[in-house]
């Protein structure tokens, strides 16, 4: 998502120089996590260098070992990082994290491992969700690709989030876009029968590429009967970024599909 808060810069660690590969925060989210996984595979995110402010800062180094972990290739339990065994969904883009949190405080009884490789959306919503007293959202910093293929166990997440992921818009550029077959038969082993996957895209050529994949996916169907885009459900908050996509005109395109359950 894109939904960025402006904020005046303050004064943060990150003005001291730092040796390449040093992580920004002593203890918070590693700059590479995954190095030793290198491959040669195209990505769907590129990681933007964006300040921080003092008040993400502080969250990164007071919340990230409580709350905040690395996508570096390690078996992950989510019973165990969550310390109870509700239902958990992942969330893959989360930008700043607002929406997040209000899905996080509108629905307690729900995990959110929520994955990025922003560093000032980390650190927003870690303070977002400290202030508000949530426990039930997670932060994970780096490729969603290597969590899902090897941190993650088989039937292991309820339900999938992608909102607003990056369009690609340029032709020689859509390669790189998330929603892909293979990302589908990915995601497929990981859900649990009858998870949802959630999209929604205010990019039209995508929306219509992400329902081209899902429709032709044995695993997923389209939750409804009529088939095509479903209304914005409502546990899915209006943000300010989409706000504002709609007042120029931009259309957003929800999609709505299950995990088959075969009988």
């Amino acid at each position: 998502m894109s939904d960025f808060l402006n904020s005046a810069p303050s004064p943060n660690p990150t003005s001291a120089p730092r040796a390449k590969g040093e992580p920004r925060f002593p203890g918070g989210p590693q700059a590479d996590p995954a190095g030793s996984h290198f491959e040669r595979r195209i990505r769907s995110f590129q990681p933007r260098r964006s300040r921080v402010t003092a008040g993400q800062a502080d969250a990164l180094q007071r919340l990230w070992a409580k709350w905040g972990l690395d996508i570096d290739g390690r078996d992950l339990r989510l019973g165990e990082l969550f310390g109870n065994d509700r239902p958990v969904v992942l969330e893959i883009g989360f930008g700043m994290g607002e929406a997040t949190v209000r899905m996080a405080a509108d629905d307690p009884t729900t995990s959110i491992l929520a994955v990025d490789v922003h560093t000032p959306g980390q650190g927003n919503l870690l303070n977002l969700a400290d202030q508000q007293g949530l426990s039930n959202i997670r932060v994970a910093n780096g490729d969603a690709i290597i969590l899902l293929r090897e941190m993650l166990t088989p039937d292991s997440l309820d339900g999938l989030r992608v909102y607003f992921p990056d369009p690609w818009p340029k032709k020689r550029h859509h390669k790189r876009r998330l929603i892909q077959a293979e990302f589908l038969d990915l995601v497929a082993q990981r859900l649990r029968a009858g998870a949802l996957v959630h999209c929604a895209t205010d990019w039209e050529p995508y929306a219509e590429q992400m329902l081209e994949v899902l429709d032709a996916h044995p695993e997923f169907e389209n939750t409804r009967p009529e088939g095509g885009y479903a209304p914005r459900p409502e546990f899915r908050p209006l943000t300010r970024f989409e706000g504002q996509g709609l007042e120029k005109g931009h259309v957003v395109n929800d999609l709505l599909f299950r995990r088959v359950q075969h009988r």
